[in-house]
């Protein structure tokens, strides 16, 4: 049976859009939400909008203050070592699991990803987007379905994250260097080797995230 349509459709498209913006940094963090103008600039009513704001406070996403206020949240060094550690878990088991699977086809398919990958590695969000790919299809792979739950709930919060380790030319190269050894290790069934460099993949992303936005002025220590 097909999933339900959410309930209210207008507080669905400005959750979409709301968390757009805070993944993207286009809405900054320690950036306070105002509703009157908020719901003015998406041309709705504010009961759709609180509606959105309270799921995104449910996810992390938004922040509610003492005094009634809503904020981005600022960036948090701990919280963000700690999800990048569970990701870097999570890409392990995976990777390690889509040894076992892996097909024919499916090395095939990762291997067209890793060429545009190496195609656009010159231009951060065409780079990204290969590479975000290539993991969405290991994990595909791996058909773990518990693994791919929370791979998925984590990577949205890490959305937030990449736009400070992708600007980086060196990182992008790094990156794709590490992508071609685990689509190798993946092929030729070496699921240990898989696994570590999966994990060191994302451990890389952590410790660039968290030199990239030291001493921008919005991190949490």
């Amino acid at each position: 049976m097909a999933d339900p349509q959410p309930r209210n459709t207008g507080a669905h498209l400005v959750y979409s859009e709301l968390k757009r913006r805070i993944l993207s940094l286009e809405l900054k963090p320690g950036e306070r939400i105002y509703e009157p103008a908020m719901a003015a600039a998406l041309q709705l009513s504010r009961t759709p909008l609180r509606e959105a704001i309270r799921r995104l406070i449910s996810e992390g996403l938004l922040e509610q203050q003492a005094t009634g206020g809503v904020l981005v949240p600022l960036l948090d060094e701990k919280a963000i070592s700690e999800l990048y550690d569970v990701r870097a878990a999570l890409e392990s088991l995976m990777a390690r699991e889509a040894c076992a699977r892996a097909t024919t086809a499916d090395i095939e398919k990762l291997q067209g990803i890793l060429e545009r990958n190496a195609a656009m590695v010159g231009f951060a969000d065409e780079a990204m987007k290969y590479g975000v790919a290539l993991h969405a299809t290991i994990a595909g792979i791996a058909a773990n379905s518990w693994a791919q739950r929370f791979h998925e709930q984590i990577s949205s919060h890490v959305e937030r994250y990449r736009h400070f380790t992708n600007n980086s030319p060196e990182r992008r190269e790094q990156a794709l260097a590490d992508h071609r050894i685990l689509v190798e290790a993946v092929a030729s069934k070496e699921p240990e080797k898989a696994a570590k460099i999966a994990f060191d993949h994302v451990i890389g992303a952590r410790d660039e995230t968290l030199r990239a936005i030291s001493g921008k002025g919005l991190v949490v220590e």
